[in-house]
């Protein structure tokens, strides 16, 4: 899966089409969890949404 096959997809289940990278980033994750991707393909689209800008959120500390 490439990324525009991953907008493609997305716009298929959400019925709208993704604002920004990082919306994409989590639908990934999403699909991953799911086992609609493999690791390879995860890890391929991690990448390249990073390099459009996507970022995970950091978890604040509690210490």
């Amino acid at each position: 899966m490439n990324i525009q096959e991953l907008k493609n997809h997305f716009q298929q289940i959400k019925k709208y089409e993704a604002q920004d990278a990082n919306e994409l980033l989590d639908f990934v994750k999403k699909c991953y969890i799911h086992n609609e991707i493999t690791t390879c393909e995860y890890r391929n689209l991690v990448y390249e949404l990073e390099s459009l800008g996507a970022k995970t959120p950091e978890l604040e500390s509690s210490m």
